[in-house]
């Protein structure tokens, strides 16, 4: 319509009408110009927002992850020494102790990142949605740690396979069922102590159990194994602990530090 009054004027050389019609399109083109960029603007802050909520919740169970990584590797650790006292006979441990210590000496856990929103994120350009320059920052840098990336110590450990190769498969079989892991519910910091590290009693015969310790008492590959993944374990939860400080607090407060409201 606009158009044909423009043409009309022009015919009759109208110019002032001319100049009327061409400041109203003019207007109309910058006016739906702002409220298209206004509705991008809104539906980028929208998408940050969410991204941002979910990219919190996926942190706050790293947070989480962390600290029962933290804690299994404290009490696998703890078997694993225990087991190496008995053995070296630095201490006293009766034939069940000491199996029940030897095999959590042998256990690790996969860590599994939380890291979907943030491969999204990244995988599609996105990262710049999230505004908080902090959130984002402190992301990338604990998405991209490789120690977080590499926690399945003692996966293939030489000490585990041994372990496995001595003792018979009914005596592992009775470990394994009476203690062996606790699995402790995502976010849930009370269930990760002694999620291994608890009493535990084994129902298998005792000439099995006698049997079954002598044999690795009298190994001494086994033995040379232990020590070696002792020293492995302490390495991996002094660099849990001490390392990579910049990232670590901003794990251990993602729970209650932030609220995003899409």
């Amino acid at each position: 319509m606009i158009l044909r009054r423009i043409i009309s004027h022009l015919r009759k050389q109208e110019w002032t009408a001319i100049g009327i019609d061409f400041v109203i399109v003019v207007v109309g083109v910058l006016v739906a110009t702002e409220v298209s960029n206004w509705n991008a603007t809104r539906l980028s802050r929208q998408q940050g927002a969410e991204f941002s909520a979910r990219l919190v919740g996926d942190l706050r169970e790293e947070a989480w992850g962390y600290q029962f990584y933290i804690e299994y590797y404290g009490d696998v650790l703890a078997n694993a020494e225990r087991a190496l006292a008995g053995l070296e006979r630095r201490a006293s441990m009766s034939d069940e102790a000491l199996l029940i210590a030897a095999y959590r000496a042998t256990q690790y856990k996969r860590n599994v990142r939380r890291r979907a929103t943030y491969d999204e994120l990244t995988s599609t350009g996105a990262i710049g949605l999230i505004e908080d320059a902090e959130l984002r920052g402190g992301a990338v840098r604990i998405y991209s740690a490789q120690l977080l990336n590499e926690l399945a110590v003692g996966e293939i450990s030489q000490y585990r396979q041994r372990f496995r190769m001595i003792v018979p498969m009914e005596v592992h079989d009775a470990l394994a069922e009476a203690c062996g892991d606790r699995i402790p519910v995502v976010g849930d910091y009370s269930g990760i102590v002694d999620s291994l590290d608890y009493e535990c009693a084994l129902d298998i015969s005792p000439s099995l159990l006698r049997e079954a310790a002598a044999d690795v008492r009298a190994d001494q590959t086994l033995l040379m194994l232990l020590r070696l993944r002792v020293a492995d374990l302490r390495t991996t939860i002094g660099n849990l602990a001490t390392w990579h400080d910049d990232f670590r607090p901003f794990l251990d407060n993602a729970e209650a530090a932030r609220e995003v409201t899409p």
